[in-house]
């Protein structure tokens, strides 16, 4: 059984889905704690460490083999309970972030959360240290986009990741640092590579 820690509910039917097509034989069970990242955002992501590791132990506790963190603020806090938790943690991102770096040198994060930037653009640049290459890595806030989320508009918030992703010229891959933000790699706004995190992700917390 594999866990999935995420702070939002959208993200159960995402990841139901890839399962069937990428692991059908793996059980899921998902965790949903949306008051993590809000509370993330409003007290700083420091501030939800003991409960997000109180999430990892649950799953733990649960039966969980491993646990994979579906949430790019919050995913460095989960993989550092790993220990306390005696089972694996993976943050969604990183398989993303190790194929960014094969990708090329020049890596744009585009991010819908203020509170992603820096977590997503160190994770990059731990896994290129890892890799041994170097990487030049840019990270653009699409303002307003979030807030069509929040709203319920799907169709809105996805137009306004595509418009900032059809504007990125000077880039050889493009990460896209929300795992909700996925469904953009299908409309081809661009002739750059682009990375989501949920199939990799998932992919590779199979795995383990």
């Amino acid at each position: 059984m594999l866990a999935l820690l995420h702070t939002s509910q959208a993200h159960v039917l995402t990841f139901d889905r890839l399962r069937n097509e990428e692991a059908p034989t793996l059980t899921l069970y998902h965790i949903v704690a949306e008051h993590l990242l809000d509370e993330a955002r409003r007290h700083g992501v420091p501030a939800v460490a003991d409960q997000v590791a109180q999430q990892i132990g649950l799953a733990a506790e649960a039966g969980a083999r491993a646990v994979l963190c579906t949430c790019s603020t919050i995913g460095a806090l989960a993989e550092q309970a790993a220990a306390r938790a005696g089972i694996p943690v993976l943050r969604v991102d990183r398989p993303m972030a190790a194929a960014a770096v094969a990708a090329g040198p020049r890596i744009t994060v585009l991010a819908a959360l203020a509170t992603t930037l820096a977590p997503t653009t160190a994770l990059i640049e731990e896994e290129a240290a890892r890799a041994g290459r170097p990487v030049t890595v840019s990270a653009q806030m699409i303002c307003g986009a979030w807030d069509r989320l929040e709203a319920g508009d799907l169709d809105g918030y996805l137009d306004r990741v595509a418009a900032a992703l059809a504007g990125v010229t000077d880039a050889d891959v493009v990460v896209l640092a929300q795992a909700s933000m996925a469904p953009v790699t299908e409309r081809g706004v661009t002739d750059i590579a682009v990375l989501a995190s949920p199939r990799l992700g998932l992919r590779a917390a199979a795995a383990l």
